[in-house]
């Protein structure tokens, strides 16, 4: 679960759920920040699950500047979408890591 009830507060229902269970075979669209747009371009780049995204994040070493970089620079994210699923990454691997 997340660390203290005050973060909870501040989740977005989306990000509750992702953060709610393993991540399996989820789509990447399932990951907090990714729009319908965004989920199409990761999946023009392969990345159709979201735990292929997680994979990218981790190979960056969890930094979240450089993946959201990444997103913003090779995938077409939006500044917000990236901040949105960089933190919802490392906030799964603050639950299950």
């Amino acid at each position: 679960t997340l660390r203290g009830t005050k973060e909870m507060d501040h989740t977005s229902p989306r990000l509750r759920v992702f953060l709610s269970e393993p991540m399996g075979e989820k789509d990447v669209s399932w990951v907090d920040g990714i729009s319908h747009e965004l989920a199409i371009n990761l999946v023009n780049k392969g990345i159709n699950k979201a735990y292929i995204l997680l994979g990218q994040f981790l190979l960056m070493h969890k930094n979240e500047a450089e993946f959201q970089r990444w997103l913003i620079c090779c995938c077409g994210a939006t500044e917000c979408e990236a901040q949105q699923s960089s933190n919802c990454l490392k906030e799964w691997c603050a639950c299950f890591l």
